[in-house]
């Protein structure tokens, strides 16, 4: 779905990322690691198109979009949800997720599905409260929601557990995993909003789901919903591997203060 091949980055002089190369499955839902200032959210950054690419090649599904911008990487089918959610506070929770037809719209999807509030029922409670009057769960249900506008090939997230409480990070959780495993949006019969059990998870076809890349700090959030992982340290890959592989030497040399 997504390939990286020898990514080099700065910001100034500095040098951020270092030949980083990484692929992502189709289906797959990795976890990227690292303790902070190692480069991660420099390297989602750089695959959304808001960073210039200094050396390298990004593909998605095959296609270079190195140099492309970032309109066009949202019409490919990339859905993207920044750290700090950045939402726009003015406007309302309706008007949010419109922001996303722009792109949507050349895929044929003309409004806002309906799906979408079967996965988050509080977005469609508070359509007209402008987003700055959410709370910090309810904003990251509405940036998840608005990146989900765009029914998206690949979903990219940038520590959706931040700053949230406990009760929502688990439902954020059960959502990622979900789309990872069913093709397009959750049958409603098993949304997080009505429960929904690994056992059901693990009748549907893995292979035809969203695949998922996230960035996320919290070990045991990033074991329950990925399957692969990736730690990075000083802008490159030192640890790549299936979940289970992730070993408690792993973590005590890459991922604690």
């Amino acid at each position: 779905m997504l390939s990286i091949s020898s990514i080099d980055q700065y910001y100034g002089e500095s040098h951020t990322l270092w030949e980083l190369s990484l692929d992502v499955p189709v289906g797959s839902c990795l976890c990227l690691m690292g303790r902070n200032g190692v480069g991660k959210t420099t390297l989602l950054k750089s695959i959304m198109g808001l960073i210039p690419v200094r050396e390298g090649i990004i593909k998605m599904d095959g296609q270079d979009i190195t140099s492309a911008k970032a309109e066009l990487r949202a019409e490919l089918g990339i859905g993207y949800v920044p750290q700090g959610r950045e939402i726009f506070p003015l406007l309302t929770v309706e008007e949010n997720l419109k922001v996303g037809l722009r792109a949507a719209s050349k895929m044929g999807i003309k409004k806002v599905p309906e799906q979408i509030y079967e996965i988050f029922p509080v977005l469609k409670q508070m359509l007209n409260r402008r987003g700055g009057d959410l709370s910090g769960g309810q904003q990251q249900q509405l940036a998840i929601g608005r990146a989900l506008v765009l029914n998206p090939k690949l979903l990219i997230l940038d520590e959706p557990t931040e700053g949230i409480q406990p009760n929502i990070v688990s439902q954020i959780g059960d959502v990622i995993i979900r789309l990872n495993r069913s093709k397009g949006f959750p049958d409603p019969a098993v949304s997080p909003s009505k429960g929904i059990t690994l056992e059901a998870i693990s009748k549907i076809n893995k292979e035809m789901g969203v695949t998922v890349l996230l960035v996320e700090q919290k070990l045991p959030f990033a074991r329950k919903v990925a399957d692969q992982f990736c730690i990075m340290e000083r802008g490159r890959n030192v640890a790549i591997g299936k979940m289970p592989e992730l070993t408690d030497e792993i973590v005590k040399k890459y991922l604690t203060v």
